[in-house]
C-alpha cells in the first residue's frame, strides 16, 4: 500500500510538472513546440468537405482598452469560453508561385500559434523577415498577447497615471490662500478690495507701513516644502514610467496585436505583404524571428521552422529579346554646317580676336573643323565660308564687305588647317541675309503680330533690297530691328561638303540596330512599364502588347494582340491571360488550348504562373 501510494504521488507530481509553465518553456526552447510558418492552402473545390480549424482571437489597443470577444458559458464546466472563430487550414507547403503585376508583388503566408504556446501571462513577439536579392527586410511584427499580460500592461499605465495625478501643475496650490487673504485684508485693504479685479498695482504703492511688500507676503505664505516635493516627483516621472510600464503597448509600426482570451485551439494569422518588384527578381524568402515574454520579462527566443520560398512569375520573362534592326538609306554625300557670330568693326573686314566673343567663337570653329578632319569614315571635299551682312547701307557695298570678310576668315582659319586641306577652303558671301531676318521677325515676341505680318510681307515682296531697307527705316520698330535683330545677321556660316570613304554608289540601303526599340525592351526587363509602353506603343507588336499587359492596360493589349498572328503560341498565351483578366473565360480557354496545341511546354509555363491556374484547372484532358 505504501509503495502504491508513493507511486501515485510521483505520478501526480510528474503530471503537474509536465503541465507547468517551466515544462512548456522547455518544450518551446527545444523546438518540440513552435510557431508554424506556411503558405496558405489552395481553396478547396466546391464538392470537397474541407475541415475547418476554429481559433479564438480579439484585438486590443491602448486607446480603446481590451476588446472582449463574444463568449458563452460552457454547459459542463460553467466557464465562459470565446465563441468568435476564424477559419484557417493546415498546410505544409514550403513554396508558392506568385505573380508580379504592374511592377508589384503580393506574398501571403500563415503564422500559426499552437494552443500549447497560449498562456494568459505570455506575449509572443513575431517578426517576419523577407530576403530579397542581397537585402534582408524586416516586415511589420505580429504580437500575440495573453489576456493577463495585457491586463498587467494596462495596470502599469493606470499606476503611472495615478502617479502623474499627484504632481501639482497649478502653482497657486502651494499658497495658503486663506492666511494670505487675512494678511492682505489687514495690511493692504486697497489691494484686498480689488480681489476680483485684474488691475495692476505698482510695487511702490503695494507696501505697508512696516516696509512689507505683497511679494514678501506671497513668499511668506507659500509652502516651499510642498513645492520641493513636487519638483522631486517631476524628476522621478521618467524612472517611474520604466518601473510601472515595463512593456509599453505598441500602437504604430505593427501589423497585428491580438489578445488571446481562450487557448482552446491554434491561432492562425494570414499575413499579406505587397512590395515593389526589382529587375531580375526570381524569388524571395520569408522567415520568422521572435521572442517570448512573461509580464514584461524576456523568457526565451522562439524557434521557427525553415523559411518559405516565393517564386516570382513576371510577364517580362515572356519578352521576345530578339535584336531588332531597322532599314536605313545611306547617302554617299554628307553635308553639315555651323555658324559663328564673328564681330567686325563697322565697314571693316579685319579679324580682331579681342573684339566681342571673337576668340571663343573662332576657337569653337577650329575644334569643329578638327573633329571633321579626324573622322576616318568621311573625307572633306570642300569647306565653304559664307559671310553675311545686315541690310544697313547699299546692297553693293555690303556685297564687297561680305566678300572681304569671308576671305579674312578663310586666311585666319587656313593657318590652323593642314597643308593638304587648304585647297578645299572656299570663300563665298551672302551680302544681306534677308531670309534670316524674316525668320527672326516671325519668331519675335516683342513686335506686335500685325507689324510682324507687315514686315514679313515687305520682305517676301522685295524687289529692290535698298528700297526695302529704306521702307523699314520709316517704321517705328526700326530701332528695335537695328539694335536687336540686325546684329544676328552679321554672321559667318561654315558649310562642310564631305563624302564617305570607299563608297562608290550615291546611295546604299543598310540595316542597323533599332536602339529606340531595344531601349523599350530594356525598360520592360527593368520593370519600368510606363516607359516601356511609351517606347513600344508605335511598334504595335508582341512586345508592345506585353508592355501593355505588364502595365495592366488590358484593353490596349487585347487590341494589339487581335492584330497579331494567332498561330504563335506566345501570342495565344497572352491572349488567354488578358481575356481571363477581363472575365471572358470561355474565349480564354479556346486560346489556352490552342497555345498548348502549338507548344505543349506552355502548359508547364502556365503551371508556374498564378494568373493561369484557373485555366489550367478548366483545361480538358486530351
Amino acid at each position: 500500500m505504501y509503495s502504491r501510494g508513493w507511486l501515485a504521488v510521483v505520478v501526480i507530481v510528474a503530471l503537474c510538472l509536465s503541465c507547468s509553465p517551466y515544462r512548456r518553456i522547455q518544450k518551446i526552447r527545444s523546438g518540440e513546440v513552435m510557431i508554424g510558418l506556411s503558405v496558405p492552402a489552395e481553396p478547396p473545390a466546391e464538392e470537397d468537405d474541407g475541415a475547418d480549424i476554429k481559433i479564438d482571437s480579439i484585438r486590443g489597443s491602448l486607446s480603446e482598452g481590451p476588446i472582449i470577444m463574444n463568449a458563452i458559458r460552457d454547459s459542463e464546466t460553467g466557464e465562459m469560453v470565446a465563441s468568435d472563430v476564424i477559419v484557417a487550414s493546415k498546410v505544409t507547403a514550403r513554396f508558392r508561385n506568385v505573380a508580379e503585376r504592374a511592377g508589384y508583388v503580393t506574398i501571403g503566408f500563415d503564422i500559426t500559434v499552437p494552443a500549447a504556446m497560449a498562456d494568459s501571462r505570455w506575449q509572443l513577439k513575431v517578426r517576419p523577415m523577407m530576403r530579397i536579392l542581397a537585402d534582408t527586410l524586416e516586415l511589420d511584427p505580429v504580437y500575440i498577447t495573453g489576456s493577463g499580460y495585457r491586463a498587467a500592461q494596462l495596470r502599469g499605465y493606470e499606476r503611472y497615471r495615478a502617479f502623474l495625478a499627484t504632481i501639482i501643475t497649478d502653482t497657486a496650490d502651494f499658497v495658503h490662500l486663506r492666511q494670505l487673504e487675512v494678511f492682505l485684508e489687514r495690511h493692504f485693504p486697497e489691494t484686498y478690495a480689488m480681489k476680483n479685479d485684474s488691475s495692476l498695482i505698482s510695487e511702490p504703492m503695494a507696501e505697508n507701513l512696516f516696509g512689507v511688500t505683497q511679494r514678501d507676503a506671497l513668499y511668506h505664505y507659500t509652502s516651499h516644502l510642498r513645492r520641493t516635493i513636487n519638483e522631486r516627483r517631476k524628476l522621478r516621472a521618467a524612472r517611474l514610467y520604466d518601473r510601472y510600464v515595463k512593456d509599453p503597448i505598441v500602437t504604430e509600426g505593427i501589423r497585428l496585436d491580438t489578445v488571446l482570451v481562450s487557448a482552446d485551439g491554434d491561432f492562425t494569422y494570414c499575413y499579406e505583404h505587397t512590395f515593389k518588384s526589382r529587375p531580375n527578381l526570381r524569388k524571395v524568402m520569408v522567415a520568422l524571428d521572435g521572442d517570448l515574454y512573461e509580464m514584461g520579462e524576456h523568457l526565451t527566443a522562439l524557434p521557427f521552422p525553415d523559411e518559405l520560398t516565393f517564386y516570382i512569375s513576371s510577364l517580362s520573362s515572356l519578352a521576345d529579346m530578339t535584336t531588332r534592326y531597322r532599314m536605313t538609306i545611306m547617302e554617299r554625300m554628307v553635308y553639315d554646317n555651323t555658324k559663328a557670330l564673328i564681330d567686325f568693326e563697322v565697314g571693316k573686314a579685319v579679324i580682331d580676336t579681342l573684339l566681342g566673343d571673337n576668340a571663343s567663337e573662332i576657337c569653337r570653329v577650329r575644334r569643329c573643323i578638327e573633329n571633321v578632319l579626324a573622322r576616318d569614315d568621311l573625307e572633306l571635299d570642300s569647306l565653304v565660308i559664307v559671310a553675311s551682312c545686315s541690310p544697313e547701307g547699299s546692297f553693293e557695298s555690303n556685297r564687297r564687305l561680305s566678300q572681304a570678310r569671308s576671305k579674312a576668315v578663310l586666311e585666319h582659319i587656313g593657318d590652323y588647317v593642314p597643308e593638304e586641306w587648304r585647297d578645299s577652303l572656299i570663300a563665298s558671301s551672302l551680302p544681306e541675309n534677308w531670309s534670316q531676318l524674316a525668320l527672326l521677325v516671325e519668331n519675335d515676341t516683342v513686335i506686335s503680330p500685325d507689324m510682324r505680318k507687315n514686315i514679313s510681307s515687305m520682305i517676301a515682296s522685295m524687289k529692290n533690297p535698298d528700297r526695302t531697307e529704306k521702307d523699314l527705316s520709316r517704321l517705328s520698330e526700326y530701332r528695335y530691328l537695328r539694335e536687336k535683330l540686325y546684329p544676328q545677321l552679321r554672321s559667318v556660316r561654315f558649310d562642310f561638303y564631305l563624302h564617305r570613304k570607299g563608297m562608290q554608289k550615291d546611295t546604299i540601303h543598310t540595316t542597323e540596330i533599332d536602339s529606340v526599340y531595344m531601349a523599350g525592351l530594356q525598360a520592360l526587363r527593368d520593370l519600368d512599364y510606363k516607359r516601356a509602353v511609351g517606347i513600344l506603343r508605335p511598334y504595335d507588336d508582341y512586345n508592345a502588347a506585353l508592355a501593355f499587359m505588364s502595365a495592366d492596360y488590358n484593353h490596349s493589349a487585347l487590341d494589339v494582340l487581335g492584330r497579331l498572328d494567332d498561330r504563335d503560341p506566345k501570342v495565344c498565351y497572352l491572349m488567354a491571360m488578358v481575356l481571363a483578366r477581363l472575365g471572358q473565360l470561355e474565349e480564354a480557354m479556346k486560346y489556352f488550348e490552342l497555345c498548348i496545341a502549338y507548344d505543349p511546354y506552355m502548359e508547364h509555363r502556365a503551371n508556374l504562373d498564378p494568373e493561369m491556374h484557373q485555366l489550367v484547372k478548366l483545361k480538358k484532358p486530351f
